[in-house]
């Protein structure tokens, strides 16, 4: 008598399980790229640059006097060395808006995404590490390789969400994204540390300041470009999907094929007209998003009155809550779905600025718990975005949709903060200013109840999730 076999076929559990293998190599650059997005962007490179800068505009200065000269950004435009910065993130989002758009032709054509993202991650990794040689007056070094490391990372980006799409299926994108944020979150948060212990103990260690800070930016360099070998071995090649044409094989073939499936995009993206409100709405609450980062420091020493020390341990707070907060966002995602749980997240972060209105001055433990509350929401937010963008882009395109959703957050992302300066200017009061960014959360949360996701996915071809 014959005995029935009832194991399941080795082949779909070999698959599930090489899938998540992949997932776990993806997380990675999360962690990998994260490390230079803190450590450089979000803490050490402004003052540092600033006070480079400073010294070559007023070499002389006796300290406890104000610099009054400038340096020349691109040869002929005068700009004051704590102006600096804020010009360059200024010239790197246009840099990155030209881009991008053409990165994401060229990789939804590529046979081998993850060796293209690598070598966007390597660059830019290389970049950054030699911020280490910006030294004395030496501003214009440091300003060539930020905008330039800043222009790889987000070229990698663009090419590592679209892998996103290649490893996890729609019911796993919301997971698999929500864990790779807070991965990366992880990884900032340990690095920064690290950092911030070498640079507040540099006398301690017989280092200057200015060396424990170049250190500090070199070694987010090297955590970049190390980590990205676990994505880049552990990542497969797939061929592309659903590319009109044969795949040229030439550089010039390549470039006029890349340039006219690139038009072809454009044109064609009015036929997913939820796919474009959702961008929209994202441009909106996220622009919310990046303003509350990028003016946060700013409103604890200005208005509150926090001195340096007590913003770097908000900054850690924010970093460390964020990763637990990806992952339950994540989760919450599986149970009421992307759309919603944003939304959810929109109504937490105009509870958080209100609040931030009303902080009182001075009052270090509230600050903290509004820091807190922004790393809570602030993973959440950005991980459900990507994942739900994923569902809305059509096959065969999502490198370029990617590089679109890139290029247009980095494009119009100072709005928020135009509107925090000139509310300032017109009110004198940091409190007003902040209030302000509340309607941006307001307005991207109105557009996004208008986006029907489930016709979305359907019109791009996509397959729809059992969670919406």
């Amino acid at each position: 008598m014959a005995v029935l076999d009832s194991t399941v076929p080795p082949g779909p559990l070999a698959e599930a399980s090489a899938r998540r293998r992949e997932q776990r190599s993806w997380y990675v650059y999360d962690w990998a790229n994260s490390a230079f997005v803190t450590t450089v962007s979000t803490v050490l490179i402004g003052p540092y640059l600033t006070a480079v800068a400073t010294e070559a505009a007023c070499p002389d200065l006796v300290e406890g006097q104000e610099c009054t000269g400038t340096v020349a950004l691109l040869g002929f435009l005068d700009v004051r060395p704590d102006s600096l910065v804020a010009f360059l993130i200024s010239i790197s989002t246009v840099v990155i808006a030209v881009l991008l758009p053409f990165v994401g032709a060229v990789a939804d054509r590529s046979p081998r995404k993850r060796l293209l993202m690598a070598r966007f991650a390597w660059a830019g990794a290389a970049l950054a590490t030699s911020l280490f040689l910006v030294t004395g007056d030496r501003w214009a070094l440091g300003a060539t390789l930020l905008v330039l490391a800043n222009a790889c990372l987000a070229a990698s980006l663009t090419v590592y969400d679209a892998i996103l799409v290649d490893i996890a299926g729609p019911d796993e994108r919301d997971r698999v994204s929500s864990r790779g944020w807070a991965l990366g979150y992880l990884g900032g948060f340990l690095l920064l540390l690290l950092n911030l212990a070498l640079v507040l103990g540099a006398e301690q260690l017989g280092l200057s300041e200015g060396l424990a800070v170049r250190i500090s930016l070199a070694t987010a360099g090297l955590w970049w470009a190390g980590f990205t070998l676990v994505p880049y071995l552990g990542l497969r090649d797939r061929p592309p999907a659903d590319v009109v044409g044969d795949r040229p094989t030439g550089v010039l073939t390549l470039v006029r094929a890349t340039f006219a499936q690139l038009g072809d995009t454009l044109r064609e993206a009015r036929r997913y007209p939820q796919t474009l409100l959702f961008l929209g709405a994202y441009l909106l609450f996220n622009d919310g998003v990046q303003t509350v980062i990028a003016v946060s420091s700013i409103y604890g020493s200005r208005e509150l009155g926090f001195a340096t020390d007590q913003l770097i341990i908000a900054i850690v707070v924010v970093q460390l809550v964020a990763f637990f907060g990806a992952l339950l966002f994540g989760r919450i995602a599986g149970t009421l779905g992307a759309k919603r749980t944003i939304l959810l997240s929109l109504v937490v972060w105009t509870a958080v600025v209100g609040t931030a209105y009303v902080l009182p001055e001075g009052r270090f433990g509230p600050f903290v718990a509004l820091a807190a509350g922004i790393g809570l929401v602030l993973g959440g937010t950005q991980a459900l975005s990507r994942s739900l963008f994923s569902q809305l882009v059509p096959a065969g395109k999502q490198a370029e949709y990617f590089s679109l959703y890139h290029a247009a957050e980095r494009g119009t992302s100072w709005f928020g903060t135009l509107t925090f300066g000139l509310v300032q200017q017109l009110t004198g009061s940091f409190r007003l200013s902040i209030l302000a960014v509340v309607a941006f959360f307001v307005l991207g949360g109105c557009l996004l109840l208008l986006v029907d996701v489930r016709k979305g996915i359907t019109d791009a071809g996509n397959q729809v999730p059992p969670v919406l």
